[in-house]
């Protein structure tokens, strides 16, 4: 699961403290993908919604809600949903049956649950961990200079640009953001949507790990338990 574990980290919270609403200028509103935002429609008119459940809001969080915090809102979710896909992912490929680690070699023996996986890592390569922070650290730098504001002026604790738009880092090496508003509206609804279940479903694996101990196909009855504690350097 060193995948799992290793892309939980990489998306770090960004911070739900309100900060001052704004109206954007019509420059600014050209290079936010096509979106304008709208006070009148629900989250400002960020993408995101699909039927039959629509604008989901239940505890009415949205509502009366500054611009300003609306996208920091979004860029949290977008980023936690990125970081769920991917340990998602991680979790299922790396235990029975699949046993697929790219980041280390297992020998083709059982390594256990997922959620120990980096403990493991870290008995054996202690230097890792070190990698790991300075490789964290440089994709939060990064995401920082594209997106948070500079703290001049007035300005309030992670502050987005006025020309950010929430998530977009600029990271796509295979050309396949849409150039049109409608089609990245429409990307960008299936993205968090698929983030939001997997949001749900990485909580739920872990939280299964944790209760039994147990990996996850093994706890269904879909791969056989070859996972022997002893065959590895921590104590479960």
């Amino acid at each position: 699961m060193k995948l799992a574990l290793v892309s939980a980290l990489l998306g770090s919270a960004a911070a739900f403290a309100p900060a001052p609403s704004g109206r954007a200028s019509t420059a600014v509103r050209d290079s936010l993908n096509g979106w304008v935002p709208d006070e009148s429609k629900f989250a400002w008119g960020l993408p995101g919604s699909l039927p039959p459940v629509g604008d989901f809001d239940p505890a009415g969080l949205a509502k009366d809600t500054p611009l300003s915090t609306m996208k920091q809102w979004r860029e949290a979710e977008t980023q936690h949903g990125r970081v769920a896909m991917l340990a998602a992912i991680g979790m299922l490929v790396t235990e029975e049956p699949i046993e697929y680690h790219p980041l280390f070699e297992a020998y083709e023996k059982d390594i256990g649950p997922a959620i120990r996986h980096l403990d493991e890592v870290d008995a054996t390569s202690p230097f890792f961990l070190t990698f790991l922070t300075i490789l964290i650290g440089s994709l939060e730098w990064n995401r920082a200079l594209r997106g948070f504001a500079k703290p001049e002026g007035e300005f309030s604790f992670q502050q987005l640009k006025e020309d950010y738009y929430p998530g977009d880092i600029g990271f796509d090496p295979l050309g396949l953001k849409p150039e049109d508003p409608e089609e990245y509206a429409a990307i960008q609804t299936k993205e968090l949507q698929n983030g939001r279940l997997a949001m749900l479903g990485a909580a739920g694996m872990i939280a299964q790990e944790l209760v039994n101990g147990e990996e996850i196909f093994v706890n269904l009855g879909l791969a056989q338990d070859r996972f022997d504690p002893s065959s590895v350097p921590i104590q479960f």
